[in-house]
């Protein structure tokens, strides 16, 4: 089918969930007036629930029914827009056949996965496919992981133009402040019982490239642990484990290898997350690390996920208007480089940063893929957002008020 001839420039599919509500709002604030515009779930009831509560721009927007259980309903959403952005997740439970639909049909898809057995498998199954047709593939279009991937693509043209050899040492250190919501918490469940039960993704979480496009061919270059102990970073700040880093790694990686391992074959990719300096830092720091651990165990063993079900937000639900407000995240990366300068990239931005901030980072990728057509880079198939949109999204994320910005550190 003809891009050209579809009915919508871009479909939101999850319109319903908590993070697809807020999404909605954000397009409907920012997306042009003659932009075609849908909403897509499985409930024509809740969405016009939906549309009702949103800004006047988006009153007329289409509403479609489509149900991931039903193929037929998902192809014809494909084929009837250019862009098609989900939220229905956990991923590895409803996003394959959205990733198939999108991939025959040639339309462009964004998502916010942070489930990298989800990734590998929709690239295995879908990448070549998605190349042919030419549509972009754009996995972890949120706080999973566009700062992370966008800081380090910064950080490569800052040395490139520099002349300063490739990426060396390169650590990312996360501060933020922000709640989770039911959604998250049930993906984490699946991705604990996934790891459990299932020899394949226990290997993929252990393999800091397991999203390669080409794992034969990628360097020896040992990786930081993804969920080390407590630790110092290269500013002195104190720190603990990072939640993402798991999942954030291993896109910045793929995105190297996509790019031809253009920031260097030498590239150590590792994230933490800061707790401050001095006696507080390093109480908070082992505070974090532990609990971080307790709540994992907690959360894959029957018994005590019973406990933790009855306290946890259920799916659906997340922070209230106040406390998403009252969020922000702040990711300060540090890179060496082959010829031993260093250089600062920093990614912030107002709003909690798994909902608020994340309708941004999933509004502007949507806008970018319906309307920058050829400022992007040249690219098709299964893609990552600093391989699929590049500084195209950057400049739009900074529009938005978010900051990207990389300094000389010497």
């Amino acid at each position: 089918m003809e891009t050209s001839a579809r009915a919508h420039d871009l479909v939101l599919f999850g319109a319903t969930g908590f993070v697809g509500e807020l999404i909605a709002g954000y397009l409907a604030d920012h997306a042009p007036a003659d932009l075609r515009v849908g909403l897509a779930g499985r409930s024509r009831e809740k969405l016009e629930a939906v549309r009702s509560r949103l800004p006047a721009a988006a009153h007329d927007w289409s509403l479609i029914e489509a149900d991931t259980e039903h193929p037929d309903s998902l192809a014809a959403l494909a084929e009837g827009t250019r862009v098609l952005f989900t939220t229905v997740g956990p991923y590895a439970k409803y996003g394959l056949p959205v990733v198939e639909a999108c991939a025959h049909a040639g339309t462009h898809y964004g998502d916010l996965t942070g489930e990298v057995s989800f990734v590998r498998e929709a690239i295995d199954r879908h990448d070549e496919r998605a190349r042919t047709t030419g549509a972009r593939i754009v996995h972890a279009c949120g706080y999973d992981s566009v700062p992370s991937d966008l800081a380090v693509l910064l950080l490569h043209q800052a040395a490139e133009a520099d002349g300063a050899g490739g990426l060396t040492e390169v650590q990312l250190v996360a501060t933020a402040k922000g709640g989770f919501s039911g959604g998250t918490v049930d993906s984490m469940r699946g991705q604990l019982d996934g790891m459990r039960s299932d020899p394949v993704q226990r290997s993929l979480a252990a393999d800091p490239y397991s999203l390669s496009p080409d794992r034969s061919a990628e360097p020896s270059t040992r990786q930081p642990r993804d969920l080390g102990w407590v630790g110092r970073a290269a500013d002195g700040r104190r720190t603990a484990p990072f939640v993402m880093a798991s999942a954030n790694t291993r896109i910045v990686r793929r995105s190297n290898a996509l790019q031809g391992w253009a920031y260097g074959r030498s590239l150590r990719y590792g994230e933490v997350m800061g707790t401050g300096r001095g006696v507080r830092g390093a109480v908070m720091a082992g505070a974090t690390a532990l609990g971080l651990r307790a709540f994992g165990a907690a959360l894959a063993l029957p018994p005590t996920r019973k406990i933790l079900d009855r306290v946890l937000p259920a799916p659906g639900s997340g922070p209230g208007v106040a406390a998403r407000q009252a969020g922000w995240f702040r990711s300060q990366v540090i890179a060496a480089t082959e010829s031993g300068r260093r250089y600062q990239a920093t990614a912030s931005g107002p709003g909690d940063p798994g909902y608020a901030a994340t309708a941004v980072m999933a509004g502007e990728t949507a806008l970018s893929l319906a309307l920058d057509g050829d400022s992007l880079p040249v690219a098709a198939g299964s893609l990552t957002p600093a391989s699929a949109l590049g500084t195209v999204l950057v400049e739009r994320l900074r529009a938005a008020g978010h900051t990207y910005e990389v300094t000389a550190l010497d």
